[in-house]
């Protein structure tokens, strides 16, 4: 199983990005799929994720009204639409497939993205 990142890169404060995550290997239809954090100095956090089947979404608080996650079935590719970046959105950004809605104790990982933002 391998999931691919794409996307990210530097952009100022108030710009957008959009990450990919393409899966391959197997099919997700039980899981859940999504993104992590890691900024420098700080633990992995959650940021969002989609349920494979259900098409059902989760945020953390900090990224809500901001961020938009979304699946293409079709392609086995999830999306992560990044809106009104901060520089406290400066970070790793790793793809993550799961059974839990929050990527906890994530089986697949994908290689990671830098999200830096900056003016």
């Amino acid at each position: 199983v391998q999931l691919v990142e794409s996307g990210g890169g530097l952009v100022q404060p108030g710009g957008s990005l959009r990450l990919s995550c393409a899966a391959s290997g197997r099919t997700f239809s039980t899981y859940h799929m999504g993104w992590l954090r890691q900024a420098p100095g700080k633990g992995r956090e959650f940021v969002a994720a989609v349920g494979w089947r259900t098409g059902t979404t989760y945020y953390a608080d900090s990224v809500k009204g901001r961020f938009t996650i979304s699946r293409d079935n079709a392609k086995n590719t999830v999306y992560l639409q990044m809106n009104g970046l901060r520089p406290e959105d400066t970070a790793v950004y790793y793809c993550a497939a799961g059974a839990y809605s929050d990527l906890r104790a994530a089986d697949y990982w994908g290689q990671g993205a830098q999200v830096t933002v900056s003016s």
